[in-house]
């Protein structure tokens, strides 16, 4: 991972700068970022639009990176199109980040898309999403203690650092922040001139999945329903609602994408006894553990747990451990993920069981032999692992 746009923009400006002609719609988050994007394309697609849009990570195969009208990329495009960029690096070769980047703008323009929905990957200032001069609108979703080794140890630092992707005279949508978070925030916006739209003030979404109401001035939008599981997704449905009516969409659209969205590998059922969540740290987690909460309590509770290697095993694991009854701790074959054995480690004092069960593979078999539920969490990879398994 190399930081920086230089690399990014000499390049697309060596492949013809599609970043200049795509109308973009630019979003940023510690979490939620992925079910906004999620949201805003299904609400764009429900209005007639031809939609590209980008995913990070992906859950099971790389082409879910690069999506038209919800549908990956090809194996034969997207070889080709890397190839291509492959081409023009010269001898400064990019990241793996940079190369998926360019090669979905590059598409993106080919292939005429209406709107390119863009999820930032990490950050927002240096990150290579942020290579677009000037987007048609900007969102920040979260701020959480994350990603602390390149963001910043304290939630303003993180904040100013996602506050990049503001652009001078590009309305933005924020999220629920934190007071410390929307202050550096606010100061951006007024900084580059960018109307800042935010909850309670400009625009409000409350209720619950089955039945929820938005609000931003004279508009009313009642007996909403959401598609993503979790009270939290309310939240991300009022950034959603707020980005796609300053896009023009209109109240049936956005009525039906807020039913029909869907985000794999966030609150996912596989099952009748089988939850997978992406939730890797503490503001992630305590979501999950909201949910477990909601859901009547029968038979043993096991949490299959995965993580990759930066991760605070014990701030993610505190929020779920009076959730379940039992941790089985897991791998799945991704280079960053941790040994179950040091997640252990880790997680010896817990007042519940905590077993190293080995990779993912053998781990399900183990959690899943009793009649209870069966949580998976920790990593996007691990889901993006059991989802295979169970597909297999």
């Amino acid at each position: 991972m190399r930081l920086g746009l230089e690399r990014v923009e000499s390049l697309l400006n060596r492949l013809g700068a599609p970043h200049k002609r795509l109308r973009v719609v630019h979003i940023a988050g510690s979490n939620g970022k992925g079910s906004v994007c999620a949201l805003v394309t299904e609400g764009l697609r429900a209005a007639g639009h031809r939609v590209g849009s980008t995913i990070s990570p992906h859950l099971q195969q790389v082409n879910e990176r690069i999506q038209v009208d919800g549908q990956p990329i090809s194996d034969e495009s997207l070889d080709l199109l890397l190839e291509e960029v492959v081409a023009a690096s010269g001898e400064d070769f990019p990241t793996y980040f940079e190369l998926i980047t360019v090669a979905a703008m590059l598409h993106f323009d080919r292939v005429g898309v209406d709107y390119a929905v863009v999820e930032v990957g990490l950050g927002g200032r240096l990150d290579a999403t942020n290579v677009v001069p000037r987007p048609l609108l900007t969102a920040i979703t979260t701020v959480s203690l994350d990603h602390m080794d390149r963001l910043g140890n304290d939630l303003a630092s993180i904040a100013s650092e996602k506050a990049g992707i503001i652009k001078p005279g590009v309305p933005c949508v924020a999220g629920r922040l934190p007071r410390e978070a929307m202050s550096v925030v606010r100061s951006m916006a007024a900084e580059r001139d960018s109307q800042l739209l935010v909850p309670d003030e400009d625009y409000r979404a409350h209720g619950g999945n089955a039945d929820f109401t938005y609000e931003r001035g004279r508009r009313l939008l009642e007996s909403l329903e959401l598609g993503l599981q979790g009270e939290h997704q309310v939240g991300n449905a009022g950034v959603a609602i707020t980005l796609l009516q300053l896009l023009g969409v209109g109240d049936a659209a956005i009525r039906e994408a807020m039913k029909d969205a869907r985000h794999p590998g966030r609150l996912e059922w596989l099952g009748p006894r089988l939850l997978v969540d992406g939730a890797h740290n503490t503001e992630s987690a305590e979501k999950l553990a909201e949910y477990l909460r909601s859901l009547p309590r029968q038979g043993l509770r096991t949490l299959v747990l995965g993580v990759s290697s930066d991760k605070d095993i014990r701030s993610l694991a505190a929020p779920l451990v009076p959730q379940v009854d039992r941790i089985l701790t897991s791998r799945c074959a991704h280079a960053r993920a941790r040994e179950p054995g040091d997640v252990a480690a880790e997680l010896v004092d817990l007042p519940i069981p905590v077993m190293p069960a080995g990779n993912i593979e053998g781990a399900l078999v183990a959690a899943r032999g009793g009649e209870g539920l069966v949580v998976v969490a920790g990593s996007l990879f691990l889901a993006g692992a059991v989802r295979d398994l169970v597909e297999a």
